[in-house]
Parts: C-alpha cells; sequence; structure tokens
C-alpha cells in the first residue's frame, strides 16, 4: 500500500529522517513506535504530504507523493483518513456536523444520504444516538470514537492514526484498540498508528516500526520486536532507565543540539 525509500528530513541541522526505507502492507496494521524526538510524527507528516522529504520518496499506490501537484495531492488525500491526538473535533458544530464535514466539503451528496452514512458510521464506534451533542459534552474516549467516525466517512483505503491512546484511561485505551483492530478488518483499509504506548500497540499490531532518533532500529512483527537482541530496542519495550538510550540524550543534550548546533 506505501513503501517509503530512503526518506531524509532535516531540520536546522538535526536529521529527523536519517535514510528511512519501509514498507506499509495493505489490510495490515502497522504501528510506528519511538520515544520523543524519534521522529515518529515527522515520518506521519512525510507520509500524508504535509511535509516533503529533503530526500527520498513516498509510493502510496505505486504514486510518487514528493512528485504530485496540489491538485493531485488532494485527490489522494481523499483516500486517507486522520485520527488526530486531540481528536480536533469542532468545537462549534454538532457531532452530526463534524462527521458530516467532509462529505459535504468533497462529495455531492444528498442530505438525506449524509445522515444515513453519519449515523452508520457512529453506529461502528458505538455512539448512535449522539448526533445532536456538542463535543463539549463528551468525554476524552468518546471524543476519540467521534474522531474516528470522521476519520471513516469517506471510506478511505489508508487510516492514520496519531496517538489514538493518549490521555485515555485503560478502559477506553482498550476501546480504541480494539475499534481499530475492528475496523481494519471490517473495512479491509491500512492502518498506521504513530504511538508510544508500547502495551496497547503490542495488541493491535502486525507490524511493527520502532524508531530512535530519525533511524529505524527495529522491524518486525510483534513477537520479533519483543525477541528482539538490540539492547536499545529491549531498553524501550521494558522502560528501564538504565541502557544505551540515555535519559541526558533525550533531554538536556537533545535541547543542546537544537539551541546551539
Amino acid at each position: 500500500m506505501i513503501r517509503v525509500e530512503n526518506l531524509v528530513k532535516r531540520y536546522d541541522g538535526i536529521t529527523a529522517s536519517n535514510h528511512l526505507t519501509c514498507r506499509f502492507e495493505r489490510g495490515k496494521v502497522t504501528v510506528i513506535l519511538g520515544g520523543s524526538g524519534s521522529g515518529k510524527s515527522t515520518l506521519l507528516r512525510q507520509l500524508t504530504g504535509l511535509e516533503k522529504p529533503d530526500e527520498g520518496a513516498v509510493y502510496i499506490d505505486g504514486k510518487d507523493l514528493t512528485t504530485l501537484s496540489r491538485k493531485e495531492l488532494f485527490e489522494i488525500r481523499k483516500k486517507m483518513g486522520m485520527l488526530f491526538q486531540g481528536s480536533a473535533l469542532f468545537n462549534y458544530m454538532t457531532i452530526f456536523e463534524n462527521i458530516a464535514f467532509p462529505l459535504r466539503e468533497h462529495t455531492k451528496i444528498a442530505d438525506n444520504i449524509i445522515k444515513t452514512i453519519v449515523t452508520m458510521k457512529l453506529e461502528m464506534v458505538g455512539l448512535r444516538g449522539t448526533e445532536h451533542l456538542m463535543p463539549s459534552q463528551l468525554s476524552g474516549g468518546m471524543m476519540k470514537r467521534v474522531g474516528l467516525a470522521r476519520a471513516v466517512v469517506m471510506d478511505p483505503t489508508v487510516i492514520f492514526y496519531d496517538e489514538p491512546t493518549s490521555g485515555l484511561d485503560p478502559i477506553s485505551t482498550g476501546v480504541i484498540g480494539k475499534l481499530i483492530q475492528d475496523l481494519n478488518k471490517a473495512l479491509n483499509i491500512t492502518s498506521i498508528v504513530v504511538s508510544h504506548d508500547i502495551d496497547s500497540c503490542f495488541k493491535i499490531a502486525d507490524n511493527i516500526i520502532l524508531l530512535y532518533y530519525g533511524e529505524i532500529i527495529a522491524n518486525g512483527t510483534v513477537d520479533e520486536i519483543r525477541n528482539s537482541t538490540d539492547e536499545r530496542v529491549k531498553q524501550f519495550i521494558q522502560g528501564a532507565p538504565e541502557g544505551p538510550i540515555p535519559f541526558a540524550r533525550t533531554a538536556k543534550n537533545y535541547l543542546d543540539e537544537i539551541l546551539y548546533d
């Protein structure tokens, strides 16, 4: 579905993507794991065409996003769904209006059909009957599910999840994880999850890509990652404070690089 080749992205001397090469299989859930500053968000922005790499290519269904015109890129994005970290719902719109927004923006579907589609998508995430509510009336977990309903309303072929379980309680985290799996199977879509939540990701992933400061240090199935002999991988999945990934590197030294390099 998506192929990344030799991707390089730099910001003021800091290499956020260092010659990344990987694949995201059609119909599978691929998780991009990594600590803060590892390059997860940078890779996500390049996969969605929000940023162009300095080098390399991103192919979706054989088309290189880095060479497309603005119009061509917008057409590709109509096949993408996105669940944002903070849900990104419009606070002044009802739940119905939030989910219907992409359909009204990008299609000419009649209102009665839009109503049916929105109801179906809310049913899929277990929130039918909430159409009239405002986002402020929902819990964090419910807002995530509304965001997910909006992400699938255009029947995309690929969905990107940016920290889908961030800030949620364990039960809500489990609900979102199961929804990702169920929707992936029911709709036969490709799911790409960016996260640092190891436990939930191990439950839903078909494949895991582990980043460490712009480089892929592990790429494989859950079992392969769990049984990795790379000390950096072992430290990350165990959450160990001591190891080859020093805490100082993720705090003071990294800030020094940004401020003074």
